[in-house]
């Protein structure tokens, strides 16, 4: 009798976890048809708070920086996490090179090795006033990216004011552009 209670019971399991999926699911299309459900939505928990702390080591042709520098800077500064294998980061550098005419931007090389991003920037041009390597991801893993290229607005005393969580164009820039003014 006991063998056999046991027995229903492991039956059971795989019907209760595709309900519990199904309910998910269901939950997920509910909504997405009611609106408030949107699945290309990155959230991003730092914006208006201040910058994480960390050191970033020089990455040639540049010096590296950490969160004191950037936080003593009196005017905006654009953060962009680069790498050389991103071919989005190859698509924004044009981008790039025309708003450093505007603002400060330093750069972070993210998962790249250092021979590889002094050969992007000089096929590509270098838009960075500072760039830092962050070589194993967690300085980005503290700013809370998801992937490369992505940029932040930081603005004098180390407040985040606008993240941009791909490759910037003429479009986002000219919003970036409107909050500085």
């Amino acid at each position: 009798m006991q063998e056999i209670t046991r027995r229903r019971l492991l039956w059971t399991v795989p019907f209760a976890g595709a309900a519990i999926a199904g309910g998910g699911f269901l939950s997920m299309l509910t909504g997405l048809k009611k609106g408030n459900f949107d699945p290309h939505e990155i959230k991003t928990p730092i914006l208006n708070r201040p910058i994480p702390d960390f050191t970033l080591p020089n990455q040639p042709p540049s010096t590296g920086f950490d969160q004191t520098m950037l936080k003593q800077q009196n005017q905006p500064i654009l953060i962009n996490f680069f790498a050389s294998w991103c071919i989005p980061c190859l698509s924004e550098m044009g981008v790039l090179q025309q708003l450093s005419s505007h603002l400060k931007i330093w750069g972070i090389a993210y998962k790249d090795k250092s021979q590889n991003i002094e050969g992007f920037l000089q096929r590509n041009g270098n838009p960075y006033q500072h760039i830092g390597q962050d070589s194993e991801g967690n300085v980005g893993i503290e700013w809370g990216i998801s992937g490369v290229p992505e940029s932040f607005l930081i603005m004098p005393g180390g407040i985040i004011k606008w993240h941009y969580p791909k490759p910037l164009t003429a479009t986002s820039t000219q919003y970036l552009l409107s909050l500085l003014s």
